[in-house]
């Protein structure tokens, strides 16, 4: 069974940056596609970058251009670097396997990382 541990949240000021981990642990999972989700308060959980197990990559709109996607599977460790942050980047942001990229997430949920952008 596969466990995730998100990582590297926090509190930044708009247009700075932060990058979150996601270590898998129990089972490799470098053979998944694997997506960074987020929750807003009082939104639903949305796919916002996900990656293919050979690196190809796909990001939702609003995050295109700022926030990178990226694996190294000898650490079993997927990032999500995250640049020029806007407020409404404010969530909670989790890890998941995923059936494709851009797909639906599949297995046990991690506990997330706050991140928080002030205006």
């Amino acid at each position: 069974q596969v466990q995730l541990v998100e990582s590297g949240g926090g509190l930044v000021q708009a247009g700075g940056s932060l990058r979150l981990s996601c270590v898998a642990s129990g089972s490799t999972f470098s053979f998944n596609a694997v997506g960074w989700f987020r929750q807003g308060p009082g939104k639903q959980r949305e796919l916002v970058a996900s990656i293919s197990s050979g690196g190809t990559t796909k990001y939702e709109d609003s995050v295109k251009g700022r926030f990178t996607i990226s694996r190294d599977n000898a650490k079993n460790t997927v990032y999500l670097q995250m640049n020029s942050l806007k407020p409404e980047d404010t969530a909670v942001y989790y890890c998941n396997r995923v059936q494709r990229i851009g797909g639906a997430p599949f297995g046990s949920w991690g506990q997330g990382t706050q991140v928080t952008v002030s205006s």
